[in-house]
């Protein structure tokens, strides 16, 4: 018994080595494996603060900085997707009057989930229950609203599979990645709904939209700091009802370039 137990050890010792670094330091990979899974890296995630700058970290930059944006969420969660074992896959959400929510996706036993960083609480995790990536898709429309509280949720994309990135480094690079969101710009995008103009005078009730946003409480020793307001963007002078019209209609090649503008607001 004891000598079989030893062997796996070492069995299992010697098939992680082998893995892949993807250029991670032993240091991050022992981070990201310890996430263990889905569950876990929504954990990590719900732990950091919103990163509201004009930036496109990488996994790698993220595990340094310990922050992230809703790109920057979602890519790392794709990267660490792909450490414990599952393709790294995203897909998008693409909304009207509001800004797209970038998602890391997987499959478990024919079945979608998703890892999101989000400072609205629907906009998060999912378990791994749905049947097609529509069905995860609408799972989020009741909760996807604008600063209007309007339901803003239209199409969403199919999944892009980050591995294709890999000549880029896009996992450890410490350029920004752009090249990323600009993809996922450019891709076809498929409607959720068949007559979304009805839900124009719908508004989401008020309570609910404040009910649906978290705070970020940061901790030093161990002990909460000072709340942090739920809304970081609510005292900068642009929001996303702000854009100009033409922004928000363009094309998708036009609204690649405006990406960077509208990323920084809550949704993510």
């Amino acid at each position: 018994m004891t000598t079989r137990l030893k062997t796996f050890v070492r069995r299992k010792s010697k098939s992680r080595s082998d893995a892949p670094s993807f250029g991670f330091t032993s240091s991050d990979l022992r981070t990201l494996r310890a996430l263990k899974t889905p569950a876990g890296i929504q954990r990590f995630l719900d732990e950091l603060p919103y990163n509201l700058s004009f930036t496109a970290r990488s996994p790698k930059e993220v595990l340094r900085d310990r922050t992230a944006s809703c790109l920057e969420g979602g890519i790392f969660a794709a990267a660490a997707l792909r450490i414990i074992g599952f393709p790294p896959l995203i897909f998008d959400l693409e909304a009207e009057q509001d800004t797209d929510h970038v998602v890391a996706i997987f499959k478990v036993r024919g079945h979608w989930g998703a890892v999101a960083k989000s400072n609205f609480t629907g906009c998060r995790y999912r378990e791994p229950v749905y049947r097609s990536l529509r069905e995860l898709a609408m799972s989020y429309f009741n909760v996807y609203f604008n600063l209007r509280g309007e339901r803003t949720l239209r199409r969403y994309s199919r999944p892009v599979n980050l591995a294709r990135f890999d000549p880029l480094d896009w996992m450890t690079t410490e350029k920004p990645t752009w090249f990323i969101a600009e993809h996922l710009c450019e891709i076809p995008h498929i409607s959720l709904l068949t007559n979304p103009a009805h839900l124009a005078a719908q508004a989401i009730d008020g309570k609910a939209a404040h009910a649906s946003r978290s705070t970020h409480i940061p901790k030093r020793n161990g002990r909460p700091q000072k709340k942090v307001e739920s809304n970081p963007c609510k005292n900068q002078p642009r929001t996303v009802r702000d854009h100009p019209r033409e922004v928000r209609s363009a094309g998708r090649r036009d609204r690649a370039s405006h990406l960077r503008l509208l990323l920084p607001h809550p949704r993510a």
